[in-house]
């Protein structure tokens, strides 16, 4: 049997206090022990992006992680977006762009956008592609995507 540690993550700004085995992925914790399944594990293996969060304002696949090695840091999940019922900027732009279908990809792609915007990046054309490629989307071909991510951009610019 193997040992089990007891860390603490703080995911959205709330403590959840974890019993697991070292060897436990953090997608597998957020998911399976806290109870936020916001966060979907696809490949499995860094690619697809579907299990994207934001660690330290950073975003990372959390299916490469150690649930134990996210211990003490600050974790976002898609669930932390809204505020309340008010949507982020991306997730409204999500809705009114249709940047959405069967919808497994998108809290990968929220949350590296987020994580993107919310740094300040500035992200012309080139960027903009280049940042999303490293996503999977089997359904909407992109284009809805880059128009929904464009239109967040320009109304947090607003905000600033």
């Amino acid at each position: 049997m193997t040992e089990k540690i007891e860390i603490t993550l703080t995911i959205n700004g709330r403590a959840y206090a974890v019993r697991t085995e070292a060897r436990r992925t953090l997608a597998d914790v957020i998911r399976e022990d806290c109870g936020l399944t916001g966060t979907h594990t696809g490949c499995e293996h860094g690619v697809c992006g579907a299990c994207t969060v934001i660690i330290d304002g950073a975003p990372m696949r959390s299916c490469l992680m150690f649930a134990v090695q996210a211990e003490g840091k600050s974790i976002r999940t898609v669930e932390g977006l809204a505020k309340g019922k008010e949507l982020h900027p991306l997730q409204r732009a999500f809705i009114e762009h249709h940047g959405l279908q069967c919808g497994f990809c998108t809290p990968g792609f929220l949350m590296l956008s987020t994580a993107a915007l919310e740094n300040g990046l500035e992200i012309d054309d080139d960027k903009l592609l280049d940042l999303l490629s490293s996503n999977l989307c089997r359904c909407t071909g992109y284009e809805n995507i880059i128009k929904a991510v464009r239109a967040a951009a320009d109304e947090m610019r607003g905000q600033r």
